[in-house]
């Protein structure tokens, strides 16, 4: 796994975690990382400083590695959780696609508060008024957009190429924001 630096249109910094540099390209080019602030999907690799241990920081920088690997595979990189909002019956897949917020942007100032107060609201909103379906999410929201099934809120998990198929159909879908105690 590569830890990116990377950098919105709008000048917001954020990381973000890809299997390689073709991979990380291939996912911008389909629009899939995207700005935790302002949701641009204008991102670009920023100025990043080289990581270089001696050998009084190896083993720091060996441990370092060994938790970011395991923070990594909590990161959605192939399956991507998804939602519906219960108003429209829409899906949804997360676009950022493995970017983990940046330590500086820590919850210290009021607006980041309320920013995730808000996303905490509308996660409760959808787990609390829509049906987790699980792994069966694009079966399932399938079957409502071709009316083989009643339209209501679902919320489940979808691969990443699954969540193309369903926008490709013409079906839907939202991000469904992953919060800080997620990470934890």
């Amino acid at each position: 796994m590569i830890n990116y630096a990377l950098v919105c249109d709008s000048g917001h910094r954020f990381d973000g975690w890809f299997r390689n540099s073709a991979d990380f390209e291939a996912q911008v080019q389909r629009g899939l990382v995207a700005c935790p602030i302002c949701e641009s999907t204008k991102v670009s690799k920023g100025l990043m400083s080289p990581n270089v241990s001696t050998s009084r920081t190896r083993s720091k920088a060996e441990a370092e590695a060994q938790a970011a690997r395991e923070t990594a595979t909590a990161v959605p990189s192939q399956e991507a959780s998804a939602s519906a909002s219960p108003a429209t019956g829409a899906a949804a897949v997360p676009a950022t696609a493995g970017a983990a917020p940046q330590p500086n942007m820590a919850l210290n100032s009021e607006k980041m508060r309320e920013l995730v107060d808000a996303i905490r609201s509308f996660r409760k909103q959808v787990t609390e008024n829509a049906e987790n379906v699980g792994d069966r999410f694009a079966e399932e929201a399938r079957k409502m957009h071709y009316g083989e099934a009643e339209e209501r809120g679902i919320y489940g998990q979808a691969s990443v190429d699954d969540a193309r198929e369903l926008l490709e159909e013409g079906i839907d879908v939202l991000p469904l924001p992953v919060l800080p105690e997620d990470r934890n």
